[in-house]
């Protein structure tokens, strides 16, 4: 499936909503290595990177949620209001 990483950071703040109502910044690269994107999640200093394989991507780009990374997303929401409320 062809795609680019623009397109692949589109869908995925199209999918969980939370992270732009959150504030939270995204980047992503390409690892060969590990035939996964690198996801790097961002918002006052706070920082979580998380990998997105390959096949997960794709089904991503056909509209099926991929479950450990909202679960990763919801977790970094967490920590972050955590760290703002000085717990």
């Amino acid at each position: 499936m062809g795609y680019t990483q623009v397109a692949l950071k589109d869908k995925i703040t199209e999918m969980y909503p939370e992270i732009e109502i959150n504030g939270i910044s995204v980047s992503l690269d390409f690892s060969t290595e590990k035939n996964a994107y690198i996801i790097d999640f961002k918002k006052s200093g706070a920082e979580l990177k998380t990998h997105l394989d390959k096949k997960d991507a794709d089904e991503c780009m056909d509209g099926i949620k991929c479950v450990y990374l909202g679960m990763q997303v919801a977790e970094f929401i967490k920590n972050f209001e955590e760290l703002r409320k000085g717990h």
